[in-house]
């Protein structure tokens, strides 16, 4: 694997996977896996530590419920407070024996080899969900298929066929089959658009800037921010576009832009569900006021990121007003003057607040910062260097 990305969550998730009795070379932004079936993972030594990889806790549910052993899966304060019945759920009904703790993690999974196929409606669109579900379907009796209420990013749907997994997808469905293996060479990981997100953004607000982002991942279930942009009067070209792996990659440039205020609907949301913190920054600074309805999603998350967009941009002078499912911007076309915030522990706020200290007259002084080691260890180094050119 070529263009893998250092962080504390991919890390969490190659420790879980060695701890599982897999061999996993890691050279600088190499890795190499020696698979071992899709029945041979082995019982570890203690519990698996996901860390605050809520990704990787909830697929590992799914990829151990057909394993030999029993299993329990833990993570950090943050993720141990995150809903997984929605995760435990659909899997006993599979058969397999999954025990949350009032809910959340820590989690037992003790392994079951006679899963059965199921069909399952989600309650709430989550790519997580449904990708822990079709990667226990791998090994159960009979076909498993998942209905979305709205269509999430489908990385896992696109990475199965590449291994010669039998998937079939409809426009609010996805179904696989049961395999006897899989099997990958070698796979090249684009750019991750969360990650390019602030990027993107900060060109957009600051006058005069263009930037050019090379090798980003495009999978349109992912880059809902960049509709959104455009809709708002953004300046965003997209070339080079090509599939990899069944997966779209292009380049993109991006130029500084005034902005217009627009309303996220809640069909929208799955799209750009991480990049809605920055959106309420975009909000603030275009013309007219802005809405996102429907993302009560955001409650659950590393923090209740609706709450915590809230009153970390207050204090730099976006009007904002947080309710159930979303929140409200009275946008003012101009720079803000900066101030201080929080991020409260969540990465994807402290990435917001280094992009509007960036675009403000006097800087933001970011409380919690070093939380974006979580997903972006290198994100201030690179955003630095960016800003000065």
């Amino acid at each position: 694997m070529r263009g893998f990305g250092s962080s504390g969550d991919t890390l969490s998730t190659v420790a879980a996977v060695r701890a599982l009795g897999v061999d996993v070379e890691h050279d600088d932004d190499e890795l190499t896996v020696h698979g071992v079936g899709l029945r041979g993972l082995g019982e570890p030594a203690g519990p698996l530590d996901c860390g605050n990889a809520g990704t990787a806790m909830r697929l590992l549910i799914g990829v151990l419920a057909a394993q030999e052993g029993t299993f329990e899966v833990t993570g950090d304060a943050s993720l141990s407070q995150r809903p997984m019945e929605r995760v435990a759920e659909p899997l006993r009904r599979m058969g397999a024996r999954v025990e949350t703790t009032d809910g959340h993690a820590p989690i037992t999974v003790g392994g079951s080899a006679a899963l059965r196929g199921i069909e399952y409606a989600l309650p709430v669109a989550s790519a997580q969900v449904k990708s822990a579900i079709l990667l226990a379907g791998l090994n159960a009796d009979g076909a498993t298929t998942v209905i979305e209420p709205a269509p999430t990013r489908d990385h896992t749907e696109l990475m199965l066929e590449a291994a010669g997994a039998r998937v079939r997808r409809r426009p609010a469905s996805v179904t696989v089959e049961p395999a006897g293996r899989l099997r990958f060479d070698e796979i090249l990981v684009p750019g991750d658009f969360s990650a390019a997100a602030p990027f993107v953004v900060a060109a957009t607000l600051l006058p005069g800037s263009e930037l050019t982002i090379h090798d980003l991942g495009l999978n349109p279930r992912r880059t809902g921010l960049l509709d959104v942009l455009e809709r708002m009067g953004a300046r965003i070209s997209v070339f080079n576009r090509r599939k990899v792996a069944g997966e779209w990659v292009g380049d993109l440039q991006v130029r500084s832009s005034e902005l217009t205020g627009t309303e996220i609907r809640a069909a929208e949301v799955p799209a750009m569900v991480d990049e809605l913190p920055l959106f309420a920054l975009v909000a603030g600074l275009a013309r007219g006021e802005s809405r996102v309805r429907g993302a009560g999603e955001l409650r659950v998350k590393e923090t209740d990121r609706i709450e915590s967009v809230t009153e970390a941009l207050k204090p730099v002078g976006v009007r904002i007003r947080s309710s159930d499912d979303g929140f409200t911007v009275r946008g003012v076309p101009s720079r803000p003057n900066g101030g201080r915030m929080t991020a409260a522990g969540d990465h994807r706020i402290a990435m917001v607040g280094a992009v509007a200290g960036l675009v403000s007259r006097d800087g933001v002084d970011v409380g919690d910062a070093e939380a974006v080691a979580i997903s972006f260890p290198g994100f201030f180094d690179l955003l630095e260097t960016v800003s000065r050119r």
